[in-house]
């Protein structure tokens, strides 16, 4: 009889541990799942946005095409698990002030509700402008605008921003 006593006393505490560590540990474990399935998404879109704005630059920016505004839906999800995403961009100088050199347009994407913040990167050329602007996830009017414009002394510029 007291080798049973001793089992118990021994396996109790363990009994006892387990009903509240191994719930928590698969709600841990859960939650750092989500995360990261919120951020691969979120960076898929990221990267879906900026190859689209790269395309429409490139497609403009050739010389067979006269001057013009075209507007694009980049057929993205409005939510991405329930919570729309907010899009914002900054354009840079890839070589600092050096004259005709690339630009570098970085995109931010945060996940409304939730934190979760992605950045990509996408590299056009130096006839490039980038106008402040937002892209909403979950607005109906969501899209990419690019505008290429000609100026008298035989220059191009292309403009782009979110579109509404």
């Amino acid at each position: 009889m007291p080798h049973i006593t001793i089992e118990y006393v021994i396996l109790a505490p363990v009994l006892i541990m387990q009903i509240f560590l191994f719930p928590l540990a698969a709600h841990w474990l859960m939650n750092i799942w989500v995360d990261s399935r919120r951020n691969i998404a979120l960076q898929d879109t990221a990267s879906h946005l900026g190859s689209t704005i790269q395309q429409l630059y490139f497609s403009l920016n050739h010389e067979t095409i006269s001057t013009g505004k075209v507007t694009y839906s980049p057929g993205l999800p409005p939510f991405i698990e329930n919570n729309y995403y907010v899009g914002t961009a900054t354009m840079k100088t890839a070589l600092g002030s050096v004259l005709n050199s690339s630009k570098i347009l970085q995109l931010t994407l945060a996940l409304a509700n939730v934190g979760t913040t992605v950045t990509t990167q996408v590299i056009l050329g130096p006839n490039v402008q980038w106008k402040d602007s937002t892209f909403m996830s979950n607005s109906t009017h969501a899209c990419i605008s690019a505008e290429k414009l000609s100026f008298p002394n035989g220059t191009t510029t292309i403009r782009l921003e979110f579109g509404e």
